[in-house]
């Protein structure tokens, strides 16, 4: 089974979607259930699309595939703007609350380093919020 890399991103009002390596196809939404369903839908217009006008269907749209979501900082931080707070997110990853606000507004783009950082914050607080039970 293929995986199809979707690149998430902040666009002021909304999200878009792209999938990597497929031209012609990009979505919008305001969540990510709604970019996961909207994008669901373009590629089954778009396979239609091409078999009513004879034209080939993108490659790797003809193999079964499973879409892989990826998300920059600035666009993370915007879209979970109501879940984490910038000083909840400086306890979890030890980045000052001024640098996130910072990668927030695309004023200034993380280092490597530090995009690392919150990632795997996020990912240790995922791990450990599925520990609990109740």
């Amino acid at each position: 089974m293929n995986t199809l890399n979707v690149t998430v991103a902040h666009t002021g009002n909304n999200y878009c979607a792209m999938i990597d390596g497929v031209d012609n196809i990009m979505v919008t939404g305001n969540s990510i259930d709604e970019i996961k369903a909207n994008l669901v839908s373009a590629i089954e217009d778009t396979k239609s699309v091409c078999q009513e006008s004879g034209i080939p269907v993108p490659e790797l749209l003809c193999e079964p595939f499973e879409l892989n979501y990826h998300m920059d900082v600035e666009s993370f931080l915007n879209f979970y703007k109501d879940v984490f707070s910038k000083s909840g997110l400086e306890r979890l990853t030890g980045i000052n609350q001024k640098q996130l606000w910072h990668y927030a507004s695309g004023g200034r783009k993380p280092r490597r380093e530090q995009v690392h950082k919150i990632e795997s914050a996020l990912h240790h607080l995922g791990k450990e919020l599925l520990s609990i039970s109740f």
